[in-house]
């Protein structure tokens, strides 16, 4: 009896060493630390600096924070300046130098794929611009598989051992994710020239990717928030039959009255979508996140033609 509950003491000791993932990976946005987890299984504990009903320009550096990066082997982060306001004094004060841009533990999303929106010039009178590009790229899901492909790749390097499990993993989901594409698309197909208002252009890359229009934002600029006489004009602009637009679009951080204001005089819906994983009760993870999204969709451009 003695030596079982001695062995039972032993395995309840190592139980929480074998459980301890390979990689901790520190992620900007949740759409990247979900998509790590994707990835990298029970192999990496992912976590992330931001969540999905706050806006990720503003973060604040908190010491809990400063401490993730100290211990990361890898950090994931949108980049094209998304997070310039809170990221480089994280870096700096975890004094990890394994993780800063230019190493092995710095992966920047958007480097991966096309960039939107990238302006001719700079000016701070054209409001919260960002020179590299519109940085939201997780709106397009065949940004995603581009990200997921070199998170492999880097996981794999990071950890050469269990190489083939990140690689097979990878694999998996980029077959999962490409069903996926193919059936949102066809879901999507009668959104294809849908005029939208956007409350922030945080968007191009859906409507890129879906065909949409964009017409106009309830931002005067961007980053200033909508005030009373820009709403005038866009409403003057738009009309009041319901037809100057489709849809009116915010995401769950951004304040709906704007979008609501407009809605009530114009008869245009107003709709919220998930601009990353948790920012709606569906979407729990990077597949409900664009189910959630298209079916929102649907919803309100059938509403706009009732």
């Amino acid at each position: 009896m003695t030596r079982t509950i001695k062995a039972l003491a032993l395995l309840l000791l190592l139980a929480p060493l074998t459980a301890v993932a390979g990689l901790r990976v520190f992620a900007c946005e949740p759409e990247w630390s979900a998509l790590a987890e994707e990835i990298g299984g029970d192999r990496v504990e992912a976590s992330s600096a931001t969540h999905a009903l706050q806006d990720p320009h503003y973060v604040e550096a908190r010491p809990s924070l400063i401490s993730q990066v100290r211990k990361a082997d890898l950090v994931i982060c949108s980049g094209a300046q998304l997070e310039i306001g809170w990221l480089p004094m994280l870096l700096s004060k975890a004094n990890n130098p394994r993780i800063l841009p230019g190493k092995d533990g710095f992966l920047e999303a958007s480097s991966m794929v096309r960039r939107l929106d990238v302006p001719d010039s700079v000016d701070r009178a054209q409001g919260d611009m960002h020179p590299q590009g519109n940085p939201h790229i997780q709106m397009n899901p065949h940004n995603i598989a581009r990200v997921a492909q070199a998170l492999g790749k880097r996981l794999a390097e990071l950890d050469p051992d269990n190489a083939a499990d990140y690689q097979a993993r990878t694999a998996d989901f980029l077959r999962r994710w490409n069903t996926a594409i193919t059936r949102w698309e066809e879901q999507a197909k009668p959104l294809a020239g849908s005029r939208v208002v956007c409350h922030h252009k945080s968007w191009v890359y859906l409507e890129d990717w879906l065909g949409l229009r964009e017409v106009t934002t309830l931002e005067p600029v961007p980053g200033i928030p909508p005030t009373a006489a820009h709403l005038s004009a866009l409403l003057a602009e738009l009309g009041t039959d319901g037809k100057g637009a489709d849809m009116i679009i915010r995401s769950p951080f951004q304040n709906p009255k704007p979008s609501e204001w407009l809605q009530e005089r114009t008869g245009i819906p107003a709709v919220m979508l998930p601009l990353t994983v948790g920012g709606s009760d569906r979407a729990k993870d990077l597949f409900s996140l664009f189910d959630d999204i298209i079916e929102r969709m649907l919803s309100a451009r059938a509403g706009s033609r009732s």
